[in-house]
């Protein structure tokens, strides 16, 4: 019913952005093939939740909304034996985090109509929908007491502060003046997404399911975070925070505290470093929750740990287990603890036992991320130990699969209808060594459709962000159409990225980016080139954040690449450190000093210090509104390509924070754009006329 019928409107409207398009429906491409409309066409299962009595599970299901180019999230129920699939709440409002009861009665959620959150609270038995809260500012970390009367939750509130100025000349009544001076105190002022913020501190609430006021439990000028875990007593709830003086310039530090409801608050842990993530076993005896070290690297593993619920007897269960744990759900009896990690671009989920051995029982999950192939899943686990989680697939998006008794079940096929007849691309993997060191990198290779060996093709290398992320071999929507216009998409996860361990992970430690990083994504092109069906002369590059400043320092130490596109990227580490809404983690993690004191080792990094080397065909695109890799940072590079006389254009993106392609129409537009910019320099050596246009 998701499904839009307007794509001859959209193909009128991306002719005016790719030229190709304006002869026909197609741009002349065979239909079957994936096309840029297609965006508005796919959806994604996410956010599993299965009913207490582990025979139902309610999920939510993304689309696009050609009209109001937004996607859509509503919540759709099917059983575990995969019928009765049906929606539960899909009208014009926007529905996310589904919660159920401890009865199984009743569903819990947060609704958003344009700018306005509640939490609302849906009865099966009549399928009517109560109101709970009415507050201004959005709910989060939605958690029912075990006894079904409360519900418990996290929001940000205002902070009091006293002007600066006192008794300022107030304007007569309709007088027009102009906006009055905004003050600035605070170490965190502004974040991408929301720009400039006013000061705000994030709290603990408790509601009556039945509605009314919330009740705020936390107090002072700290931040208070979820998940929540209520004491099976329903007295007391476990929460993360980092309370100590200085805490905005403390990076990785956060202790479990536990508050009654009545306000009183006691501490759990006190150690060095990062406790969060608390949840507490069904038979009351054990809190298992995540911890990392708190050092200055810029990767860590963090850990599962259990103690009991009065803060004694802690230990590790995972130092074994050289992956970062998330996403702890407790088994039903007690008897451990699930959590999800990364392993060599995939995303397992295991049962980790209380002496610390664990058992990998999926090793397929994914699909979220519609963009680009980023490793990311959801899941959940019944009572009786049944899984339901978001499969990760190299033809689809995430779809719910259920794994009982040791047997997956496909629940939902969601995009049948847009994919089922096309031709997509064929994710391959490839495994090489680093020129550099002799580093095994594991990456993937995507072929077009109706590949043929015997012929060669253009490479176009992909780098990802991060740089501690990681891609997989799954659906990317991303990476489908650019093999849909012809070219073979190569991507790696090169050294630093996660699922390969700690040490690897911190081979990039103060090297990003670097020769070396560099050299395992060269040496993967010429292991993509050995292959025979590979056109060496034709060979692209495009990367976004990290993946960007990954990009423009290549073109720097090469000109191998006919054209390059750099997303939102880097290109002077002083300067963004110092405006960027990052700077406190990046700098105290990412490098040896503060900018002013490691002066060299920051322009090192920079990609803006290799640009006399530069001749490659280089465009740069970036949010207006990106305050996480600034606009500032791209237009250095094009200004200084300018002056050297470079080919370069800037694509500066209206409205749009870092995520350029959060909307579905700005997902086509940067697909588009960097096809548009690579087809400028296919068939010429990339003169000064074709990159001044």
């Amino acid at each position: 019913m998701f499904k839009n019928r307007f794509i001859h409107a959209l193909v009128v409207m991306t002719a005016a952005i790719t030229p190709a398009l304006a002869n026909d429906e197609t741009g002349g491409r065979d239909p079957a093939f994936l096309s840029p409309a297609d965006v508005f066409n796919i959806e994604v299962a996410s956010d599993p939740q299965i009913s207490p009595d582990g025979s139902a599970v309610a999920y939510v299901r993304r689309s696009n909304d050609i009209m109001t180019d937004r996607t859509r999230n509503r919540i759709w129920m099917v059983a575990l034996n995969g019928r009765g699939h049906r929606p539960l709440l899909a009208d014009d409002a926007d529905y996310s985090s589904p919660r159920w009861s401890p009865d199984g009665q009743r569903l819990a959620y947060i609704s958003r109509v344009n700018d306005t959150a509640q939490i609302c609270v849906l009865h099966l038995d009549a399928m009517n929908t109560a109101i709970v809260t009415n507050v201004r500012r959005a709910p989060r970390d939605l958690a029912w007491s075990p006894d079904g009367r409360h519900i418990a939750f996290v929001m940000d509130t205002p902070v009091d502060t006293d002007p600066m100025v006192k008794g300022e000349v107030k304007k007569p009544q309709g007088a027009k003046w102009a906006e009055p001076f905004k003050v600035i105190e605070a170490a965190v002022y502004r974040r991408d997404g929301k720009g400039f913020i006013d000061p705000a501190r994030s709290h603990i609430f408790v509601v009556p399911a039945d509605g009314g006021t919330p009740r705020q439990l936390t107090k002072g000028d700290y931040d208070h975070d979820g998940p929540l875990a209520w004491t099976p007593d329903g007295d007391k709830i476990i929460f993360s925070a980092n309370r100590h003086d200085g805490w905005e310039f403390e990076t990785v530090e956060a202790d479990l505290f536990s508050v009654a409801l009545d306000g009183t608050m006691r501490q759990l842990t006190k150690r060095p470093g990062f406790e969060g993530a608390p949840t507490i076993s069904p038979d009351g005896k054990s809190l298992a929750f995540l911890r990392a070290e708190n050092n200055k690297r810029a990767y860590r593993i963090y850990r599962l740990h259990i103690m009991a619920l009065d803060g004694t007897g802690e230990r590790s269960l995972t130092d074994e287990l050289d992956r970062s744990l998330g996403s702890l759900k407790w088994a039903n009896d007690s008897s451990g603890v699930y959590g999800m990690f990364d392993d060599r671009g995939a995303k397992h989920i295991a049962k980790i036992h209380l002496n610390g051995a664990y058992e990998t029982l999926v090793r397929d999950a994914g699909g979220l991320s519609l963009g680009r192939p980023y490793l990311s899943a959801q899941y959940d686990v019944s009572p009786m130990g049944s899984i339901v989680y978001t499969k990760s697939r190299p033809d689809r998006p995430a779809d719910l699969v259920a794994l009982r008794n040791g047997k997956p079940q496909q629940l939902t096929q969601l995009n049948e209808d847009a994919l089922g007849e096309k031709k997509l691309g064929t994710i391959n993997e490839i495994v090489y060594t680093s020129s550099l060191d002799g580093q095994e990198i594991q990456g993937w290779y995507v072929t077009p459709p109706d590949f043929d060996p015997a012929r060669k093709y253009p490479l176009l290398l992909e780098i990802h962000g991060g740089p501690h992320l990681a891609y997989g071999p799954t659906f990317a929507l991303e990476v489908q159409r650019y093999a849909a216009e012809g070219y073979v998409v190569f991507y790696d996860n090169h050294r630093g990225s996660s699922g390969y361990g700690e040490e690897f992970g911190l081979l990039l430690q103060y090297k990003y980016p670097s020769k070396d990083d560099f050299a395992d994504h060269m040496s993967g092109v010429d292991a993509m080139i050995a292959k025979g069906f590979i056109d060496p002369e034709q060979l692209y590059v495009a990367g976004g954040s990290a993946g960007g400043v990954a990009t423009a320092y290549a073109v720097g130490l090469t000109d191998r690449f006919r054209a390059a596109v750099a997303a939102k990227p880097i290109i002077n580490w002083t300067s963004k450190t110092l405006t960027a809404d990052s700077y406190i983690y990046q700098i105290q993690h990412q490098f040896p000093g503060m900018p002013w004191e490691a002066v060299d080792h920051y322009w090192e990094r920079s990609p803006i210090s290799l640009v006399g080397n530069v001749s490659t065909p280089t465009m740069l695109m970036t949010g207006e509104q990106d305050y996480r890799t600034p606009i500032s940072e791209s237009e250095q590079f094009y200004q200084a390509l300018k002056l050297r006389g470079v080919p370069t254009a800037l694509v500066r993106v209206p409205g749009s924070s870092h995520g350029i392609a959060s909307r579905p129409s700005r997902l086509i537009s940067k697909v588009e754009h960097t096809l548009a910019w690579f087809a400028r320099f296919k068939e010429d050596d990339g003169s000064e006329d074709a990159g001044q246009e």
